[in-house]
């Protein structure tokens, strides 16, 4: 009898713990253990690339959050170079030789979302093949900021025979240029109001952050079709949450969702949202949205609570945005500085 008890009780502790994290440890990049939360057993592939908005701060912070107070397991993948994290690399447009290298992208067959932060990279074949089977697998993406022109160069990918724009056709929409003011000027978000019982907006009262409005199509355009728009940007005329709207620009989407159906005909949840800057996240709205988001990417759209727990896990101070990174202390750096 002792032994049956010791057996049910040890099958019941098997189940109720849950599934390893998929990925092992390495020092090429970051894992953390999802415990229990909504999102627990689920594998969420983080991808820091980009040179200028301090994303090799802020996707581990998020993949800390969402361990934390939403039981995910998180792998966090960064742009290398000779082994460090490096955002100061070049890119193929100011060199025409370089080639990026993002270990750990393999990695992507066993994540349910990837959240990709990347800026006109250009990666080796095998890399490029792991995003593009991505791409194929009607797994879900949560694409931030400079993610719409993520990819520089030939991006070899064909649905149907016609090639694929991974900005406009596969997120909704590509970088057109600053509509607010780059680097002077901020974004005060505000909710679509045919959108407001959408549950990536659940608990969202406050979107503002440093970052300028995207621009993503034409004066005068639209977002594509398919594509739903929920929060809208209002530049204001200064780099402080209580500035002045600047009236003489109109409010353009900053946050949408839309879905993508790549060769293998399964269909992916995709949000875009073009904010998303270091010192945005520093914003409670701004991480609320991006976190809702992964829930509704992931189906887990029910398990959405508005008063779920989105604060930042340890310290977080994000360097500042640009690109004169002596001046704003940014330099390459073991993975490990940014567990």
């Amino acid at each position: 009898m002792r032994l049956l008890l010791l057996a049910t009780a040890l099958l019941f502790a098997a189940c109720a713990a849950p599934a390893p994290h998929p990925v092992p440890a390495d020092p090429r990049w970051l894992t953390y253990d999802g415990g229990d939360g909504p999102g627990r057993g689920k594998h969420i592939v983080l991808v820091a690339a980009e040179q200028e908005y301090r994303s090799e701060q802020s996707m581990p912070m998020l993949a800390k959050v969402l361990a934390t107070h939403h039981g995910c397991h998180c792998t966090v993948l960064f742009a290398q170079k000779d082994g460090l994290v490096d955002p100061t690399q070049p890119t193929r447009g100011e060199d025409k030789a370089v080639v990026h290298d993002v270990p750990g992208l393999e990695h992507l067959a066993s994540a349910d979302l990837l959240i990709l932060f990347s800026r006109f990279l250009t990666l080796p074949k095998d890399q490029l093949a792991c995003v593009l089977d991505y791409l194929d697998s009607g797994k879900p993406i949560v694409a931030l900021r400079t993610a719409n022109h993520g990819f520089l160069g030939e991006f070899p990918y064909e649905v149907a025979g016609k090639r694929v724009r991974f900005g406009e056709d596969v997120l909704g929409g590509t970088f057109l240029g600053h509509h607010g003011n780059w680097h002077a000027d901020s974004t005060r978000a505000s909710i679509e109001p045919s959108q407001r019982e959408h549950p990536i907006l659940r608990g969202v009262t406050d979107v503002w952050g440093p970052s300028d409005v995207y621009r993503t199509y034409p004066v005068g355009g639209s977002l594509p079709a398919g594509c739903t728009a929920l929060l809208h940007g209002q530049p204001l005329v200064g780099r402080k949450p209580g500035d002045a709207p600047n009236t003489d620009k109109e409010p353009l989407p900053v946050a949408w969702t839309k879905t993508w159906t790549g060769n293998r005909g399964k269909t992916a949840r995709v949000f875009q949202f073009t904010m998303g800057s270091g010192a945005d996240f520093q914003n409670e709205g701004v991480r609320r949205v991006t976190i809702n988001a992964a829930y509704w990417c992931l189906g887990l759209e029910d398990a959405i609570a508005g008063d779920r727990s989105v604060a930042i896990v340890g310290d977080y101070q994000p360097l500042d945005t640009g690109f004169d990174y002596k001046a704003l202390g940014v330099m390459p750096r073991p993975v490990a500085h940014y567990r």
